[in-house]
């Protein structure tokens, strides 16, 4: 008979040797199975960070403008006149893969409620996906499983998804990513945090009833995948989207009325997440009846009730005499709420069970004393910085090259995913899907709101410290391109086993990256999600740190798009172009990976082009701007061409002293196209010369054709339909002899 010390037992409780005796001291005895399951979960590497936390308070986390940054179920930024938006990316990776349609889904789902949970209405969903090569049957049966299960959740509650990002690479096949944001709005003094305030307040239960699903969800998290991949299917949660709406509507009632004083989701670990953690950041502690919680499976043990992951279900903490008014409100909704214990001044976990007390720990031991790890990590090996590209040969057909980018599924045009989304519910979307940000509306306010998510695995993997810097560099440049300044940022940090030397040294780097890039626009990270363990049966993701980075546009009328308006308008790059290939969408078309590291990111000169651009977009001046990213400026130009009406073409030329396929196809940093009225050309060059950024007039939009001239040889000449044809059908053709998601 297995003993609970047994390593067998700690081995499916995902804890070690030392963690088990220092439950065991700090408890002050050996703690029985339904204790041993607590401490599972909210020890494991999803809830408690132990990995990387080290690192993390290294990244800068106050501003003027933040009013609660990490510690609380999201980030809150005061945007001005009363108002602050609350806003969080997480990530549902390992339940993705397991089960891809509830495991995005009740993504959606989880992400909302952090938002609500803190008194903010959701107003927009964006996501951030990653899958393997889409030949491959099994990576399209995932991919359409997680736009499925997002589609019908955030339609179903009536949240707009306005936008987002989906890579293609083959280290994702084992491991998709789903990372998810959501951002809300709220009034500055009615924000509501997760606390229990005084002893002899009533613990409410509400919302949906607590099944079996979802047990040990957050220890599935904190752990590699192996051959037993479809055993852990139980641990998927499931989600009922019709239910969340009604508990969005309750909660935000009850918080309107001000008849409760804290409030959290059961989130990761469920009850005993919000259990622990409320009295813990009030020093208080709780007692609980299990008997009284919300069942909808017969013969649940104490152990199933307090882990159990089920979605749509809160915790509230309410003053004694409005007891009777959450009841109320509550049931108005149809939907549970149960006063299932109190408040205590004793600090600690009390639950009973039959009359019995079958779990008693300090919750400080639960929540605050999990051992954080210094884990040994190892320099990331970074290529050499190669501007000549020597090794990569010179394209014979520059046409075929940029036929073969449009193709790619992760340049291609994503239609075929956020057509699936309702972008337009709550009538705030001000700029659709498609372009590098999304833009809402506030209503009553002349403000806008831009928000983008972006990273870049590729980058990552060959530098996880350039990584980090670019991936902040390019978000706060898709801010730019609409006219928004960006005001905070919430992180997703993707990663393999932090037990790996290698890893732990990606991700240190990586956090130094953004920790300096963050620091240089001066913003703050407000929260976000470390995902670990992206591992299966031992093959690794890429390290892939994404940002979720919101902007202010103090004008929604000034918002700029990235289509070209008009024939004869006057073409303008900002920035310089230089020879960097490394982690190119241009070396993947071509197959050579001969590119050395990743394109150089300078921090001023990123800063410098971006106000430039920002100023030209304050003085009216600017028709149009991108960006140069994935496949560099003659994809970022054909993009223009395609998002514009009647799809403009342009003739552009360039005469720098670089190889054209350089110039072409690379992929550095710190560049912006934009578009403005002849007359207006002379003095955006001249705002860019003011703060030293180069910049130059490239060509004209007009005509049906791609051009460009590299030394005054013509090496693009592409019909804007075909070329517009191939970037549209790229996606839609591998799903078409497959039923689309509803």
């Amino acid at each position: 008979m297995n003993t609970l010390h047994d390593d067998a037992v700690l081995a499916r409780h995902n804890l070690t040797r030392g963690e088990y005796d220092l439950i065991a001291k700090l408890i002050g005895r050996e703690p029985n199975l339904t204790e041993l399951g607590i401490f599972s979960a909210m020890w494991s590497e999803h809830c408690s960070y132990k990995s990387s936390k080290v690192f993390l308070k290294d990244l800068p986390t106050k501003a003027p403008n933040v009013v609660q940054g990490p510690g609380e179920n999201a980030g809150i930024i005061d945007i001005g006149e009363g108002r602050v938006i609350v806003f969080k990316i997480e990530s549902h990776n390992h339940p993705s893969y397991i089960e891809p349609f509830q495991g995005a889904a009740t993504g959606v789902g989880g992400i909302l409620r952090d938002i609500f949970t803190m008194g903010a209405r959701p107003v927009a969903l964006m996501d951030s996906l990653r899958f393997g090569p889409l030949d491959n049957p099994k990576n399209r049966s995932i991919m359409e499983g997680v736009v499925s299960g997002i589609s019908s959740y955030g339609n179903s509650i009536g949240v707009p998804t306005v936008g987002g990002e989906v890579y293609f690479d083959e280290c994702y096949s084992l491991n998709p990513l789903v990372n998810v944001f959501c951002l809300g709005l709220a009034e500055k003094d009615k924000i509501f945090y997760a606390k229990t305030e005084a002893p002899g307040n009533a613990i409410l239960y509400v919302g949906a009833k607590t099944g079996r699903d979802g047990i040990h969800g957050a220890s599935m998290a904190s752990q590699e995948f192996g051959e037993d991949t479809e055993a852990k299917r139980p641990n998927v949660q499931v989600g009922d989207p019709f239910k969340e709406k009604l508990l969005v509507e309750a909660c935000l009632e009850v918080m309107e009325r001000r008849i409760i004083v804290g409030i959290q989701d059961m989130g990761a670990a469920g009850l005993t997440c919000s259990t622990t953690e409320m009295p813990a950041k009030s020093g208080n502690g709780v007692e609980i009846d299990l008997d009284l919680v919300p069942q909808r499976e017969k013969g649940m043990t104490p152990y199933e009730i307090l882990l159990s992951e089920s979605q749509e279900r809160m915790l509230i903490a309410a003053r004694p005499d409005q007891v009777a008014a959450v009841k109320e409100a509550f049931a108005k909704w149809d939907l549970d709420a149960v006063e299932i214990g109190k408040v205590t001044d004793g600090g600690r976990l009390t639950c009973r069970f039959h009359g019995k007390i079958i779990v008693d720990v300090p919750v400080s031991a639960v929540v605050d004393l999990c051992p954080a790890y210094n884990r040994p990590w190892k320099e990331p090996e970074i290529p050499a910085r190669r501007r000549s590209g020597a090794t990569i040969p010179l394209p014979k057909d520059s046409n075929d090259i940029l036929r073969r980018l449009l193709s790619s599924p992760t340049i291609a045009n994503k239609e075929w995913v956020y057509r699936q989304y309702d972008h337009m519910v709550q009538t705030n979307t001000a700029l659709l899907p498609g372009a590098g940000a999304a833009v809402l509306r506030i209503r009553g306010s002349k403000k806008g709101l831009a928000m983008t998510l972006d990273g870049n695995g590729r980058y990552a993997a060959l530098d996880p410290r350039t990584g980090g810097k670019a991936a902040v560099a390019e978000a706060c440049r898709n801010l730019a391109c609409v006219g928004a300044r960006p005001i905070g940022v919430t992180n997703c940090l993707n990663f393999g086993n932090p037990e790996k030397p290698e890893v732990m040294g990606q991700f240190k780097a990586a956090v130094e990256g953004l920790s300096q890039a963050c620091k240089a626009f001066g913003i703050a990270v407000t929260g976000g999600n470390v995902s670990f363990y992206n591992e299966t049966e031992g093959i690794a993701i890429d390290p892939t740190p994404v940002l979720g980075i919101v902007g202010l546009l103090e004008d929604i009328d000034r918002v700029v798009t990235p289509g070209f308006k008009a024939s004869g308008d006057t073409v303008i790059l900002l920035g310089e172009n230089t020879e960097e290939f490394g982690g190119s969408e241009y070396l993947e078309a071509v197959g050579s990976i001969s590119g050395g590291a990743p394109p150089e990111v300078d921090l001023d000169r990123e800063i410098a082009v971006q106000e430039t651009l920002l100023e030209a977009i304050s003085e009216g001046l600017v028709r149009s701007a991108n960006d140069p990213s994935e496949g560099g400026l003659a994809v970022c130009a054909a993009e223009c061409a395609f998002h514009s009406p009647g799809k403009i073409g342009f003739e552009l030329d360039f005469s720098e002293d670089l190889r054209p396929d350089a110039i072409l196809f690379g992929e550095s940093q710190s560049r912006i196209l934009l578009t403005v009225r002849p007359e207006n050309a002379a003095r955006v060059l001249e705002i860019a010369a003011k703060r030293e950024v180069p910049a130059k007039v490239v060509g004209t939009t007009g005509g049906a054709a791609l051009k460009i001239r590299v030394g005054g040889k013509l090496l693009v000449d592409l019909p804007a339909a075909e070329a517009n044809r191939l970037w549209m059908d790229s996606i839609p053709k591998y799903f078409a002899a497959t039923k689309s998601p509803s």
